[in-house]
């Protein structure tokens, strides 16, 4: 199908003047190419008026190949022989001698448009990391998958930034594109940065990324579908808990159980919510890695039936409070990593009061309207950095 939007990769050639005579740097992934498949890094390797200096590797790596939360070093591009800085090893910051060599950076990832998606932070630190050396930043924008329309859950409060969350303020989903985030993003930094955003043409809110004719490229090893991006802002909250949430499946994210689970009860439960637009279905597996390796789990696999009215955030949540009321003794959230340190579900709920909230009567319904009040508040704030209608 041709492309009927054209994502900032495409129009790469359009800041090509800005970029002449420039020391580039390129933070970017397997994510990053245009409609025909070609790579931003060989774009730029091969731009004649621009040398590319240095390349900074989130997540998962340049090549995307590994598995999350694993740390990996700096190293030389075998072909290019330049340097590529980890952003994800014993720094997660870039630092000045990161930026020594290069005048500008170009950032070019597609995001899933979710807090806890460490490319956003990674965004804000290169973001801070410009600011304070001088170099100006470009973001290549990319549509935001399932459209942008919906943004969910509570905000980030002042104390519990981390990698899974930046800025306070921010939701759970953002209901933005990368581009328009780093908008937003910029305005809050201490220092703000040279931000140069190259806006898509042809894209228009509320378009899902199967209707842009762009290709998919799996941002992550465990996100390797859309369907995975619809559910994944209420279930990775299953990162926090004794619960596998489907790493080490064909279907990581959308499945969750444990061996102490029984997924026909789950799954009557779920459903005595009354969620729109999903379905709980019982399954039974047996990860091939993370939780629960090689243990046979019981659990449920959420089917989104009506994308358009579906909350992945509430969802997530009752499931939550599903598996509190029916296993209490054997449900539990993750104490922290680190002695005095935040548990990861507090890291991730953005606050301390969602844990302890859904093990009461009532709690799970407190929640969800401190959730909705808070949504209302972030549309007004979003709506003066929105690039597309």
């Amino acid at each position: 199908m041709k492309a009927r939007v054209a994502a900032g990769a495409d129009l790469l050639p359009r800041i090509a003047a800005k970029l002449s005579g420039l020391r580039l740097g390129l933070l970017t992934n397997p994510t990053g190419v245009d409609a025909r498949f070609r790579t931003t890094l060989a774009a730029c390797a091969e731009m004649p008026s621009v040398r590319l200096s240095a390349l900074f590797a989130c997540e998962h790596g340049l090549r995307g190949e590994r598995q999350a939360g694993v740390r990996f070093e700096d190293e030389e591009h075998p072909e290019l022989g330049i340097p590529v800085y980890s952003l994800y090893g014993t720094r997660k910051k870039p630092d000045a001698a990161m930026l020594e060599g290069v005048d500008a950076v170009l950032f070019d990832i597609q995001d899933t448009g979710v807090r806890f998606y460490t490319y956003l932070s990674t965004l804000v630190y290169m973001m801070a990391a410009c600011a304070q050396t001088g170099r100006a930043l470009y973001v290549l924008d990319r549509p935001h998958p399932l459209g942008a329309l919906r943004a969910e859950g509570g905000l980030l409060q002042p104390g519990y930034e981390s990698m899974v969350g930046a800025v306070a303020g921010t939701p759970y989903a953002t209901g933005m594109t990368i581009g328009e985030y780093a908008g937003w993003v910029n305005d809050r930094l201490e220092q703000p940065c040279a931000l140069t955003v190259v806006p898509m043409e042809g894209w228009k809110r509320g378009m899902r990324f199967d209707e842009t004719g762009l290709p998919w490229i799996v941002p992550s090893p465990n996100v390797p579908t859309l369907d995975t991006v619809r559910v994944y802002a209420g279930t990775c909250l299953f990162e926090g808990t004794n619960v596998s949430e489907g790493r080490g499946t064909t279907r990581p994210f959308e499945t969750v159980g444990a061996p102490w689970i029984d997924g026909e009860r789950l799954a009557r439960e779920f459903a005595s919510f009354g969620l729109a637009g999903v379905h709980a279905h019982p399954l039974y597996f047996s990860p091939t890695f993370s939780k629960h390796q090689g243990e046979l789990c019981g659990g449920v696999r959420l089917y989104v039936t009506e994308p358009d009215v579906f909350e992945s955030v509430r969802a997530g949540l009752t499931l939550l409070r599903s598996m509190q009321k029916l296993y209490p003794e054997t449900f539990r959230f993750l104490p922290p990593v680190r002695e005095g340190g935040k548990a990861f579900i507090d890291l991730l709920t953005g606050d301390s009061l969602v844990a302890a909230e859904l093990a009461e009567d009532g709690g799970l319904r407190r929640v969800l309207d401190r959730y909705e009040a808070d949504i209302e508040g972030w549309k007004k704030e979003r709506s003066g950095y929105l690039l597309y209608m």
